[in-house]
């Protein structure tokens, strides 16, 4: 049996049905991570509210979704 690749067809990709963004933080102080959430204002308030008690102002912060390739049909 013979394979072909299809370099000519168009895809897209979306956002993997049935699953959300999460968002995460981390303090690049100290080990304080925030506790990942879908509500990204939700982090961004653990974050501040770190810096209130540490005054700590430097965080990474991550976003994760899942996406799909799909062709176009």
């Amino acid at each position: 049996m013979t394979r072909s690749i299809l370099r000519y067809v168009q895809h897209r990709i979306t956002k993997h049905r049935g699953t959300d963004v999460t968002f995460e933080a981390e303090c690049l102080k100290c080990d304080w991570t925030a506790t990942p959430s879908t509500d990204g204002a939700a982090v961004d308030i653990e974050c501040m509210g770190h810096t209130g008690r540490t005054r700590h102002q430097g965080f990474r912060r991550v976003c994760t979704s899942f996406a799909m390739v799909e062709r176009v049909e």
